[in-house]
């Protein structure tokens, strides 16, 4: 395995693949003031421990990919859907949330 010249990291580190479980709600809501709420979803699509690769300090070394959802509900909760086959700005399309 070959190393990159800056700092010892070698040019590909091979992972192995962990479950993540969330540790209670995936979920956190604000209220803002004008009565809106925003929840937003937290999902790790992909987490992964170093099996060939440590950290200067001796530690594992992980690899996680995160996506995260975002709603807003307006404070007098009322969304508008477009016709199908319309264009439309895609930020204006919403589905209603769970």
């Amino acid at each position: 395995m070959s190393k990159n010249s800056n700092n010892d990291v070698p040019d590909e580190i091979e992972f192995k693949m962990l479950e993540a479980n969330a540790d209670g709600s995936d979920e956190v809501t604000f209220q803002l003031e004008d009565g809106s709420i925003i929840k937003i979803r937290v999902n790790i699509d992909r987490a992964g421990v170093a099996t060939n690769y440590r950290n200067s300090d001796g530690s594992k070394h992980y690899n996680v990919q995160a996506s995260m959802s975002v709603n807003v509900i307006s404070s007098d909760r009322t969304y508008k859907l477009s016709k199908p086959g319309m264009k439309s700005d895609k930020s204006v399309i919403s589905k209603p949330y769970k």
